[in-house]
């Protein structure tokens, strides 16, 4: 298992970094008494992370500062031990925090030496990116295989992504022979070749994939300088870490650097982009969610027998599959208690759901789900008050021109807020994808 044991993004614990102090410091998710999340906690005027179910206080070292219900002449009952929390050592690199899942003493001084992945393009001034992330309704072997598979793209996101077409379609869709090839497989991950591009798994939970236009991706950067001295290949990266949360449920954090059209990000806000990529992951959502059941009812060593995994197509998964079996026995250790059952699939317009997994912990979207809901009043009130208005004045009072104008205005508005409605529930709720009923 020390394959898994790695610096890992941020999920359930508690992140304090006031001005008070320089590092950034990750606290454990509860307190020792009554078990109550910090993650829910507040930071105060003084800098502590503040416990909002009992007002304790704690710095960023762990150490408690302020016990209120405690006399301030009575003994100093805030230094105890127990009334301490855990810290993780945690970092901060290519604007994520991470950090490492243990408390143990041993691994305090742990991240000088063990560092989360590095992709320098995500620092790069010349590239431009936006961060997406979002909880998945399935566990992270399946999130992480899925992003392997580029083979899916052409029908699963039919009408979503643009793929590569071929001269001769055999289908609708247009899918086709993709020749990858996965370097030698060890515990720092591997590589695959695809094409004008690169692909790399960085153990446990980073994937990122490169590809070069107007450039060969294998050719040195000493070759390449001569022919394009004047002007660098356009680059675009797709970055994946997938997180595990818990048996069936996993995290996404996603991110595409590019050198080029870089203005766009600085028009564009977040918030759009996010639009596409929630209906992205939600067009084959369904289909992962019950796969994983599938998956998990076979022996974790014996995945091959329920998989058929004939094309080169499908390289970056079994590599996946074989460094999982080889470094962690094929399977996550959640525990003793895990028996590899899942509870029951919900609804599902809940397990689509969009504003608790993304909207609600995004500051683009969240800004723009609440101004959009304000609007959608505003024409509301509008269009009632302006039919009341018609309606309240006397034959003569207005013009005929300003209360034909008026009505209009009432019936455009009504009209927009019922759209408006529509967009918001679709883009920021919920909205399903129906495989049989996509058509060009």
């Amino acid at each position: 298992m020390e394959a898994l044991r790695a610096p890992s993004p941020v999920s359930p614990p508690s992140l304090i970094r006031p001005q008070s102090f320089k590092p950034l410091s990750t606290l454990s998710f509860t307190l020792n008494k009554p078990n109550t999340p910090l993650s829910e906690g507040r930071i105060d005027q003084w800098g502590r992370l503040q416990c909002v179910y009992h007002g304790w206080c704690f710095s960023g070292s762990g150490d408690c500062k302020l016990i209120p219900q405690a006399p301030p002449d009575g003994p100093p009952v805030h230094t105890f031990k127990k009334a301490c929390v855990a810290v993780y050592p945690s970092t901060v690199q290519n604007g994520i925090v991470w950090f490492w899942p243990s408390t143990d003493p041993q691994y305090k001084d742990i991240l000088t030496t063990k560092k989360p992945p590095s992709i320098p393009e995500l620092d790069d001034p010349s590239f431009t990116h936006t961060m997406y992330n979002r909880d998945i309704p399935y566990g992270y072997e399946i999130l992480i295989e899925n992003l392997m598979d580029p083979a899916h793209v052409p029908y699963a996101h039919y009408g979503i992504m643009r793929t590569p077409q071929p001269s001769v379609k055999r289908d609708r869709e247009g899918g086709r022979p993709l020749e990858m090839n996965v370097t030698k497989i060890d515990k720092n991950g591997y590589t695959a070749q695809q094409q004008n591009g690169k692909w790399k798994f960085l153990p446990p939970c980073v994937l990122y994939g490169s590809i070069t236009f107007g450039r060969n991706p294998n050719e040195s950067d000493g070759t390449a300088k001569g022919k394009l001295a004047q002007k660098p290949p356009r680059q675009a990266l797709l970055i994946f870490i997938c997180m595990p949360v818990s048996p069936g449920n996993s995290r996404l954090i996603f991110a595409s650097p590019r050198n080029f059209a870089v203005w766009m990000d600085r028009i564009i806000p977040r918030w759009v982009y996010h639009i596409n990529q929630n209906l992205i992951i939600d067009s084959d959502l369904y289909l992962l969610h019950v796969e994983e059941k599938k998956v998990l009812e076979a022996d974790p060593n014996d995945w091959q027998k329920i998989c058929f995994v004939p094309t080169k197509s499908d390289a970056l998964v079994v590599g996946f599959r074989k460094w999982i079996k080889k470094y962690s026995n094929g399977q996550l250790n959640w525990g003793n208690n895990f028996d590899r059952s899942l509870p029951p699939s919900p609804p599902r317009e809940q397990l689509l759901d969009r504003y608790w997994s993304h909207v609600v912990n995004c500051s683009s979207c969240n800004a723009a789900y609440k101004s959009l809901n304000a609007l959608q009043v505003a024409l509301q009130v509008f269009s009632v008050a302006s039919v009341a208005i018609v309606a309240a004045t006397k034959q003569g009072f207005l013009s005929v021109v300003a209360r034909n104008t008026l009505v209009v205005a009432a019936v455009l508005c009504f009209v927009g807020s019922k759209w408006l409605s529509h967009f918001i529930y679709k883009n920021f709720r919920y909205h399903d994808y129906n495989h049989a009923f996509v058509f060009h």
